[in-house]
C-alpha cells in the first residue's frame, strides 16, 4: 500500500475545541496540514501549510512534536498517510478558510460521533488532543 507523507496540527483554542478542516471535494473532516516541498522538514512543511490553508502564521518552533503516526488515507483509497503531528494552540479568530479548504470546525470530544472524520484524525490525533475524553471506536 503506497505511502503518503504529510504533517499534520492538532490544534486548540482557548476553551479546549480542537480546529478540523474539511477540503474541497471531500466529506470527512481532518486537522490541517499537508505534504512537504522538495527540502522541507515536517515541521516547515506544516507551518507552510497552516499559511496556505488559514491565513495562520506560525514559527516553527511554536509546533509541539507529537510523533507519527500511520492510517488509511481519508480521500486517497489504498492508500496509507504517514503523518508527522505536532500541536499548537492559538486564539479561535486567528484562522480562515483559504487555499483548498472548503469549510472548518472547532470541535469538542461531544462533536465525535456527529462528524465524517478522517481515519487518522479518530484513530491518534484527536485521542491525543483529549486524552481523558475520548477513545479509539
Amino acid at each position: 500500500m503506497p505511502d503518503i507523507h504529510v504533517s499534520a496540527a492538532i490544534i486548540h483554542d482557548a476553551e479546549g475545541r480542537v480546529l478540523v478542516v474539511r477540503k474541497q471535494g471531500t466529506t470527512a473532516f481532518m486537522q490541517p496540514g499537508g505534504k512537504p516541498e522538495a527540502g522541507e522538514n515536517a515541521a516547515e512543511t506544516l507551518a507552510r501549510e497552516l499559511d496556505e490553508e488559514l491565513g495562520l502564521k506560525v514559527d516553527e518552533d511554536a509546533l509541539r512534536p507529537l510523533g507519527r503516526f500511520i492510517s488509511a488515507a481519508a480521500n486517497e483509497p489504498g492508500h496509507r498517510v504517514v503523518a508527522d503531528a505536532f500541536a499548537l494552540t492559538i486564539e479561535a479568530d486567528a484562522v480562515a478558510v483559504q487555499a483548498e479548504i472548503a469549510e472548518l470546525r472547532w470541535i469538542t470530544p461531544a462533536d465525535i460521533g456527529t462528524l465524517e472524520l478522517a481515519p487518522l484524525s479518530l484513530e491518534h490525533l484527536l485521542p491525543l488532543a483529549w486524552p481523558a475524553t475520548t477513545s479509539t471506536p
